[in-house]
């Protein structure tokens, strides 16, 4: 970003420029994806909207980033803790699949079609720690143990296997099917469950 909101109001406006640009890029893909589009959306001017945002590439990458802030979240508010396996894999497939329901075309969008800062594509990078870290906490939880070299890779595993069912469920139109969240729920509670 060129600048971050203070106030309330400048917040405001952010804010409203990052859904409509969610709301663009899930709608009418990369193509479709104009600032003056955003702005007209947002209910800002072009000029409001370059305050904070110096080009559409500045701001793909704070919608991304707003992705993943938003997927975290969910992530830190679902614990593993005093569940079984089958009832935290399941809540996890719940709360995934709501979080990539609120605009379904923009994970589409995001993988295939926009241009993407080789700091999104860092595996040591922040996010991806703390994300696989998670699942590898979980399994290690699950097994009864502290997280090993074993868990994590159990984790990246099951990271990736939510993360290619829901992402092409995405791009499918498929996010709502009931038998996908149950079989993807399964899947993931295998992984979690202790080894033999």
């Amino acid at each position: 970003m060129r600048k971050a909101p203070r106030q309330a109001r400048s917040r405001a406006t952010v804010e409203a420029i990052l859904q409509a640009g969610a709301r663009i890029l899930s709608e009418a893909g990369w193509a479709g994806f104009t600032t003056n589009r955003v702005a007209e959306l947002a209910g800002v001017s072009i000029g409001s909207l370059y305050q904070y945002f110096p080009d559409k590439l500045a701001l793909v990458d704070a919608i991304r980033q707003r992705h993943l802030d938003d997927s975290m979240a969910v992530m830190r508010g679902l614990r593993p803790d005093g569940v079984s396996p089958a009832a935290f894999a399941t809540r996890l497939v719940q709360a995934v699949v709501a979080a990539h329901s609120v605009h379904p075309g923009l994970h589409r969008v995001l993988l295939d079609e926009a241009p993407i800062a080789e700091t999104y594509r860092n595996p040591q990078s922040a996010f991806e720690v703390e994300y696989l870290s998670y699942y590898a906490r979980a399994v290690a939880l699950y097994r009864k143990r502290k997280p090993s070299a074993a868990d994590h890779v159990a984790g990246r595993v099951i990271s990736d296997a939510i993360d290619g069912v829901i992402h092409n469920a995405a791009r499918r139109g498929a996010l709502d099917d009931p038998a996908m969240h149950r079989e993807l729920a399964r899947l993931v509670a295998l992984c979690l469950a202790e080894d033999g």
